[in-house]
Parts: structure tokens; C-alpha cells; sequence
């Protein structure tokens, strides 16, 4: 498409070139062309400055915008009530924060209250902050060790990346918080752990040998040193990695048998993603405490969530005249109304249209059609998923399974992205497994949409294997 000087496009890029600073992009690469300005979306649908439209296969790019893009009932609402109350404090209360606390809980059962802030980061650094002060309140802060999965992600911060299985990502940005501790994956397809026989472990086998190392972590440091587990209910950014047969309720018995917190952060997972309101109730686990953030309010607004069990809540509360035995945190932005009021509308939508069970439909459709794609092509290695979160993993061979280098997925995405359609992919995460796809699509998607993806995705392939 031509453009003239002065075009609205124009002066964008000028702007966006001169002034912005993108988030996960070396700059460089805007010396010999332009970056993509999205400029607005509708449903499934965005366009860019230029013009151009592509379908969204990556819900905003970073898993966020659950429910589509242009609706008018949350914007609505939103606007009354910032006309109403925009801010105050949340050592305060507020309309919005405390219907939506309601009827978010209703969702949770076993879980009991609500931490408001406004980053997926700050979600998780207010449940390290509450398991570290129960360790000084209850184990004369002995208890503190915080441990962390391989190929999980729990945020940016330095605290979040100090917690964070993915190296790359954390690579020049040390030293970090002291007490967290990794334990090992749960990829089956890439099973670390032989049976007997020197195979590789599969199924139940599998998922119950992988929990059982996080025990041995335990062992290791300490029971009495360790207060706290922190995990994915399915891991996201590190792979599309879904727990095999076996693991969960093994790692609910090691919790309980050690006195340790369970943390489960779905940041990305939550509110409808897996097609359960949260991924962990895939499995039958309870909780102490459940970060969230982005699909809270579909991007509609900032907002994140620590919720946490009643018996996590009474472990704060003790006489007014005991004062450092509250939780004496605070989130300037969690006083916002706006987060809540979205948030509001956003499990409202959910319900109306029945979205979880869209997202079940749709998502056997996508995994169906991704798991014939890789009938048909040898690059695709594994093909993982639940609802509509869904991964390939590429590989150069499948006996061996060798990675395909991080320049082949970035390959195939830019090919989608010239065809109209946007995926994700594992980036600069690790050395070598920046070699996975990753498809999450609203959770509005259609029948049509996902053929449309999956079309696009095998052209894509084709011309990759040439």
C-alpha cells in the first residue's frame, strides 16, 4: 500500500520510531523497516496503520484479550463507572472491588479472599511476600525457601525472575532475590527420568516421577527450610507444556506431607483459557493461593488477583496493637475501579455466551487439526494442548528430537503473519527449546477461524520445508 508524506501512518511510525520503546524487541531491527502499529480490533480481527487486517491467533500477542476485541458492554461500564469513582485506595473499599472479590470467589471453591494490584509480576510478588512473612509469624522466618519449576515464568520483576525456569530471560539481570530454588520440568515429551528397562518414563509413570523430584528438592534443602511451591498449572511461555497423568495430586500430597504452600500461578491459564474457569480445577487440586491477570479483564483494563484460602488470610490477623502482624503491603494501582468493573463484565460475557464450552469445542478442533498437521509434517515433533492453549513443538529430527533453531519458528511466524494470521512462539527463553508455536485464540473463536488458522499454519509449514 502507498503511503503519502504526512499520512497518518506515516507520522505513527515517526513517532513510534523516535520516542517508544517496545517491550521484548532489539530496536536495531527498525533500522531497515518500519514497526507494526496496531491500530484497532474487532472480534477475532485486528488491523495495523497500514491498513491491513490479520486474524489474532494470539489473543493480543501475550495471551490477554479473552473475550475479542470491541466490546461495547465492557467499555460501556467502565466509562459509568469512572464518571462514578475512579480511584481511592484499596486500604479502602469500593463498589466494584468487592462485588467483583464475590463473585470471582464464586468460581474458586475452597478459596476466600481477594488481593487486588495491577501486573501478573505484582500478583505473584504479594503471595512471596505473604509466604515469607508467614515464615517469620509462624516458623520464626525459617520456612522462607520458595521453590520454582524449570521452564516456568512467573513475571518481569527481579523477584518474578528470580522464580522464573527460563534463562534466557533471566540472563544479565542478576544478582537475584536469595530463597527460591528450581526443581525440575514435567515434560513428558522430553522425559528425563528411565524406568527399569532404560526408557524413557511415559504417562502416570512419568507424572508421578517428576512430582516425586520435586520432593527430593525439598529433601535436599530442608522441610523445615521450605515454605512455599510455586507453579504453572500448565506451562505457558516455557512450551505449552501440559502435567502428565499422575503428577498434580502427587504434588498436592508432597505439599501437605511437608507444610509447604501451594501457589499456582494463572496468570495465563485463568479465567477460561484450558475451558475451566482455572487450569488447575483440570485436576482436582486445592490451592492456598492462585495468582491471575490477564484474561481478569480481557486487556479491557489493568487488573491481577492474589487469592488465597481462608486459613492463609486468619495467619495475618492478631490485635491492632501488634504492629507488624498484618500484611503491610501495598498496590497504588489495585485502587483502581476500572480493573474490577471490567473484570465484572468479562466473567459476565463468559457466562452469557457460554465461552468455557465454546472453548472446550473449539479447542478439540484445533488440537484435531493440529495433530493432523503433524501427519503431515516432520518438522512438527510433539503437539500439546488444552482448550484453546494450544503448542507445536518443531524438531530438525523426530528419532533424535533436535530442536529446529529459534530462526526456523521465527520463520514460520513471520510466513503467518504475511498470510493474515498472528501466532506466538517460545522467544529467547532458552539456549536451545525456543522451537515451539504457540495458539491461543479468543475464546469467542468460531469453527471457521480455526480452519482458517490451521490452513494457514500448514501453507506455512509447506514453505518452511522447502
Amino acid at each position: 500500500m502507498n503511503q503519502h508524506i504526512g499520512s497518518p501512518h506515516d507520522r505513527l511510525v515517526s513517532q513510534d520510531k523516535a520516542h517508544a520503546w517496545h517491550h521484548l524487541t532489539q530496536h536495531q531491527t527498525f533500522a531497515g523497516k518500519d514497526p507494526m502499529v496496531i491500530t484497532r480490533g474487532e472480534g477475532m480481527t485486528v488491523w495495523d496503520s497500514q491498513g491491513n487486517a490479520y486474524l489474532d491467533a494470539t489473543s493480543g500477542g501475550v495471551w490477554t484479550v479473552n473475550v475479542g476485541y470491541g466490546r461495547k458492554q465492557i467499555a460501556d461500564a467502565v466509562h459509568a463507572q469512572l464518571m462514578e469513582l475512579c480511584y481511592f485506595t484499596q486500604s479502602m473499599g469500593n463498589p466494584p472491588a468487592a462485588e467483583f472479590a464475590a463473585r470471582l470467589i464464586d468460581k474458586m471453591p475452597g478459596m476466600s479472599r481477594v488481593y487486588l494490584s495491577n501486573s501478573g509480576s505484582e500478583a505473584n510478588e504479594k503471595a512471596y511476600k505473604m509466604i515469607r512473612q508467614i515464615a517469620h509469624r509462624k516458623y520464626g522466618g525459617k520456612k522462607h525457601k520458595i521453590l520454582y519449576r524449570e521452564r516456568d515464568y512467573h513475571g518481569t520483576t527481579i523477584t518474578a525472575l528470580s522464580s522464573s525456569g527460563q534463562y534466557e530471560r533471566k540472563h544479565q539481570y542478576g544478582p537475584y532475590t536469595p530463597g527460591f530454588v528450581e526443581v525440575p520440568h514435567c515434560c513428558e515429551y522430553r522425559s528425563q527420568y528411565s524406568g527399569l528397562d532404560g526408557k524413557p518414563l511415559r504417562g502416570r509413570e512419568y507424572g508421578v516421577r517428576a512430582a516425586q523430584a520435586i520432593e527430593e528438592v525439598i529433601l535436599r534443602e530442608g522441610p523445615d527450610t521450605v515454605g512455599g511451591l510455586v507453579l504453572e498449572p500448565m506451562t505457558a511461555g516455557g512450551g505449552i507444556i501440559l502435567p502428565p497423568e499422575g503428577y498434580w495430586e502427587t504434588v498436592q500430597a508432597i505439599c501437605k506431607k511437608y507444610d509447604v504452600l501451594l501457589h499456582i500461578d494463572e496468570v495465563v491459564c485463568g479465567l477460561g483459557r484450558t475451558g475451566e474457569w482455572f487450569g488447575y480445577q483440570h485436576f482436582g487440586v486445592q490451592p492456598d493461593f492462585v495468582t491471575m491477570a490477564k484474561g481478569v479483564a480481557s486487556g479491557y483494563a489493568a487488573i491481577s488477583c492474589t487469592v488465597t484460602t481462608e486459613e492463609v488470610f486468619e495467619l495475618f490477623m492478631d490485635e491492632p496493637n501488634q504492629r507488624m502482624n498484618y500484611f503491610r503491603d501495598i498496590s497504588t494501582f489495585g485502587g483502581c475501579t476500572s480493573g474490577p468493573t471490567a473484570a465484572l463484565e468479562n466473567i459476565s460475557i463468559i457466562e452469557q455466551e457460554n465461552l468455557l464450552e465454546n472453548c472446550r469445542i473449539q479447542g478439540a478442533r484445533l488440537l484435531q487439526g493440529l495433530q493432523e498437521l503433524q501427519k503431515r509434517h516432520e518438522i512438527i515433533g510433539d503437539v500439546r494442548g488444552k482448550g484453546l492453549f494450544a503448542g507445536l513443538e518443531l524438531v530438525s529430527d523426530r528419532e533424535l528430537k533436535t530442536p529446529v533453531a529459534e530462526s526456523v519458528a521465527a520463520g514460520i511466524v513471520t510466513d503467518c503473519m504475511q498470510h493474515g494470521l498472528l501466532i506466538g512462539r517460545t522467544n529467547r527463553s532458552f539456549e536451545e527449546f525456543n522451537n515451539t508455536l504457540a495458539l491461543t485464540p479468543a475464546l469467542i473463536c468460531s469453527s471457521a477461524e480455526i480452519d482458517r488458522i490451521i490452513d494457514t499454519l500448514d501453507g506455512a509449514l509447506q514453505r518452511s520445508s522447502c
